[in-house]
């Protein structure tokens, strides 16, 4: 199935004759930054911390080697500051900076203030509204949502996020931005909590949380129930693709059984609330749902990138092109 297309935008802008800017130089960032360098962009990282900073070429360099495309890493550099960058030539910002409403509202107070009146603004957030980030801004009609999902230059997907008061030309824009640079954009044509495909991914995490705290299913198994059954076919159709395969009468009629049982709670389910009590985030705390050390982390953070490299490939005749193709 063909994703949505746009005609290109009268002054769209091409990644190879564009100047791009990431603003934070965390994991996101610098992969973020593969997906900018690999379709051609040049692209500049802001990242203060001094030992950050000096890893992003090497997590950039490895990202681009994952993708095959390791000759574009001469189109990156990293800087410490705004006040380092030669502004005149950007074209576009894309900010990932930690999750905190007001140091983001500073942060674009700022942006808009270095920038071109031309220039693209567009926040990497996953949890704040984009009107609210654009909010005190003079220009907020440049000022864009774009949500990649991690690893971002192993998902293909982003979310190009309409604020209030977004431009249709901007949202235009930054699709077609992001389709030359080989990902596969959608656009939210509404700025709702959460965007399009959290809310689809926690509607599916509500129902399995209060499966399990009902004692329907383990952990283990909800999730083998996920990749292994419906999950799998994911990748060959998304959920209303795959209605139209299985007929729609009889979605329709399993609807009307199951949905009046499904979960409906406004909090968080238990088995979820209380790890985060108890200080059991995941990897990062080495508990979760399950026990982790170091070597575990390493193999499964190997093994999940690893599938999701298979996944590319089988996907790869669907995916965008990678370049200056216009669309028409």
């Amino acid at each position: 199935m063909e994703q949505t297309n746009f005609n290109a935008p009268k002054h769209f802008f091409r990644p190879s004759r564009s100047h791009a800017v990431v603003v934070g130089g965390g994991t996101m960032g610098a992969d973020v930054a593969v997906v900018l360098c690999r379709g051609g962009c040049k692209t500049t990282v802001v990242e203060s911390n001094a030992e950050r900073g000096a890893q992003v070429p090497e997590l950039v360099q490895n990202g681009l080697t994952q993708l095959g495309a390791v000759q574009h890493q001469d189109k990156l550099s990293v800087v410490a500051s705004l006040n380092d960058i030669d502004w005149s030539t950007v074209d576009l910002v894309i900010e990932c900076i930690p999750e905190r409403l007001d140091i983001k509202q500073t942060l674009f107070a700022q942006l808009e203030q270095h920038a071109r009146k031309d220039a693209l603004l567009a926040s990497n957030s996953s949890s704040f509204p984009i009107t609210a980030i654009a909010e005190g801004l003079q220009t907020p009609d440049r000022m864009v949502g774009l949500h990649f999902f991690m690893p971002a230059h192993l998902t293909p997907l982003v979310e190009v996020v309409c604020g209030e008061s977004t431009s249709t030309e901007c949202a235009q824009n930054l699709y077609s931005f992001m389709r030359q640079c080989g990902m596969v954009p959608v656009l939210v044509k509404k700025d709702l909590p959460g965007f399009l495909a959290n809310r689809l991914q926690h509607a599916l995490a509500r129902e399995a949380f209060s499966l399990i705290d009902a004692g329907v299913a383990s952990p283990e198994d909800v999730d083998a129930a996920v990749r292994f059954g419906f999950g799998f076919r994911f990748l060959a159709a998304g959920p209303v693709l795959q209605r139209d395969h299985a007929g729609l009468e009889v979605h329709c009629a399993a609807g009307a059984t199951m949905y009046p049982s499904l979960a409906a709670n406004k909090e968080p389910s238990q088995c979820l609330s209380q790890k985060v009590v108890e200080g059991k985030f995941g990897m990062k705390t080495g508990e979760g749902f399950f026990k982790w050390t170091p070597e575990t982390i390493a193999k499964e953070k190997q093994r999940y990138q690893k599938i999701l490299l298979a996944g590319l490939e089988i996907l790869k005749s669907e995916l965008p092109p990678v370049g200056d193709a216009v669309e028409q």
